[in-house]
């Protein structure tokens, strides 16, 4: 396995910004010459990337088989487009690079927790917008996400609204943007396939966030697994000992959303596959 750091940096970037990538090695004893990358947007508000929804997240994915990267990207004090832009450079790159990582560029999943959530859902509606391909001097085609999975995500900026994360990745501008980043408004047939988890008695980002979300993506044909577990309260990350802290699980229900976007991941891989 290769372990590395991706620089991702833009013209508004804090000086952490990065990705950090893990690699499964090409090996002649297993018939796989590519795989999917998994691209792990950390929650925290906008204010932080939390570790527990980073590395031991991406190690769950190295564990189906799947490459996977972190996303430590810029917060407050930064804003709003810059934490989008880190994103797309991580994509652009991993597609630019996917002969040489084994990479499958057609296989490229966004994935996101709480504001990491938001995060993710804002790249897969924005991506083809053209002031993102002229930031990164490309052609938008070469930053499609193939897949989004959402765990607990900030979506509305409405009644539900997370008003903390929208604060911080807004800051002197929340007032004049915050409506544009309701997400479950952009949703359009640019979005990719979507995977979602929530539990009922989030207090922090109610429910009605991915509720909002599914029902737009529905509405627009875009095909989409959702899982509402009852019991959790918010930032669960693996819902299992490994990511417990106060207030932060376990919950043994939840924690099924591991093997549930395993199989989710494996049902759209095995459609992909050529027909003898």
């Amino acid at each position: 396995m290769q372990y590395f750091k991706l620089d991702v940096k833009q013209s508004h970037s804090m000086d952490y910004a990065a990705c950090y990538l893990y690699l499964i090695d090409d090996s002649e004893a297993i018939n796989i010459r590519t795989r999917p990358m998994i691209v792990v947007c950390p929650g925290g508000g906008y204010s932080f990337t939390s570790d527990r929804e980073a590395d031991i997240v991406a190690l769950q994915f190295l564990s189906m088989g799947y490459h996977a990267a972190v996303l430590r990207y810029s917060v407050a004090p930064a804003v709003y487009p810059t934490a989008i832009l880190e994103l797309a450079a991580t994509v652009l790159q991993i597609r630019s690079h996917a002969e040489e990582w084994n990479v499958n560029p057609d296989q490229i999943v966004v994935t996101g927790f709480s504001a990491g959530g938001h995060l993710a859902a804002s790249y897969c509606m924005f991506w083809n917008q053209k002031w993102v391909a002229e930031s990164l001097h490309t052609e938008s085609e070469s930053l499609r996400p193939n897949g989004m999975i959402l765990a607990y995500p900030v979506i509305t900026s409405g009644e539900y609204a997370h008003h903390g994360s929208f604060h911080n990745l807004l800051g002197e501008e929340y007032e004049s943007k915050k409506e544009m980043l309701s997400l479950e408004n952009c949703v359009g047939e640019q979005v990719p396939r979507t995977f979602v988890w929530h539990t009922y008695e989030d207090q922090s980002v109610p429910v009605q966030n991915s509720l909002f979300l599914v029902n737009a993506l529905a509405s627009n044909h875009i095909p989409v697994e959702f899982h509402l577990f009852e019991k959790g309260g918010h930032g669960l990350a693996l819902a299992n000992r490994l990511t417990n802290t106060q207030g932060h699980g376990p919950e043994c229900a939840a924690s099924a959303w591991i093997p549930l976007v395993h199989q989710w991941m494996e049902n759209w891989l095995a459609a992909q596959e050529p027909s003898v």
